[in-house]
């Protein structure tokens, strides 16, 4: 019921491209969110969709964070997880779109899970440098034969919780033009991550956050993630929030369907 009443709400205060005044907004969302291009690459995104969905292996799975809401116990079918906790086929090609148009050639991943969001990533710009932090070891062993079949070579995936991953040093010394976060879903560590973030960005970078609504905590979260003065351009599209920090734009917030 949470989610419902979030989501009435959600939709009333939002609007499309016809309100929208920023001339980047502006451009992101007709040019990219909108955009209903047939790419070639869905096809690749399907086809690595497809292989986890034929993989009947079971795995003992250990949750970080908030956990999983539609697993009772840690023994899950590889099939169900895609299937069930993976991300959705619109959000994977959003996704794509997302790195496509932003052209990001620096980008970290918090919650590889089977890696499909890690894949639509790498497809979306095969000249980016990724690096994708998971905690689960057997998780992160299928996101890497799954890489390593589709032959994905611009990934570096990390077997570590995310709070000791944002402290090796080859993270802190680094900027990103792209930080996905799929993972946790708890106000404070969400909180924790960001602000640990910030010596990570630059002018251009955006970070996506992932399900800011799952819990009255993570929309705390973000309300809060979404005014911090570094932030300047905020967008919240109900299942992510995502963040901009574009000196040159005036701080504005923007509620949009997508």
């Amino acid at each position: 019921m949470y989610l419902v009443i979030q989501y009435i709400k959600f939709f009333f205060r939002s609007t499309n491209q016809h309100g929208i005044h920023s001339p980047f907004v502006y451009r992101l969302v007709t040019e990219c969110f909108y955009d209903r291009t047939r790419y070639k690459a869905y096809s690749a995104l399907n086809a690595f969709r497809k292989r986890l969905y034929r993989n009947t292996s079971i795995i003992m799975v250990k949750d970080f964070g908030a956990g999983s809401r539609i697993f009772r116990n840690d023994a899950r079918q590889i099939k169900k997880v895609a299937k069930t906790a993976g991300i959705s086929k619109k959000r994977e090609k959003l996704l794509y779109r997302l790195t496509r148009y932003l052209e990001p050639k620096k980008i970290l991943e918090l919650g590889t899970s089977l890696g499909m969001a890690t894949n639509a990533i790498s497809l979306g710009n095969k000249f980016s440098d990724i690096t994708t932090i998971e905690g689960c070891n057997k998780t992160a062993e299928v996101a890497r034969d799954q890489f390593e079949f589709f032959d994905l070579k611009n990934i570096q995936l990390f077997n570590s919780t995310f709070k000791e991953a944002l402290k090796f040093d080859e993270l802190r010394q680094s900027k990103f033009d792209l930080i996905y976060i799929d993972g946790n879903h708890e106000k404070e560590a969400t909180l924790e991550y960001f602000q640990s973030m910030l010596p990570m960005v630059h002018n251009g970078t955006i970070i996506i956050f992932d399900d800011i609504y799952w819990s009255k905590g993570m929309k705390e979260a973000w309300n809060k993630i979404s005014n911090d003065p570094e932030v300047t351009v905020s967008i919240d599209i109900f299942y992510w929030g995502m963040v901009f920090f574009r000196k040159e734009q005036e701080k504005e917030h923007f509620t949009i369907r997508v």
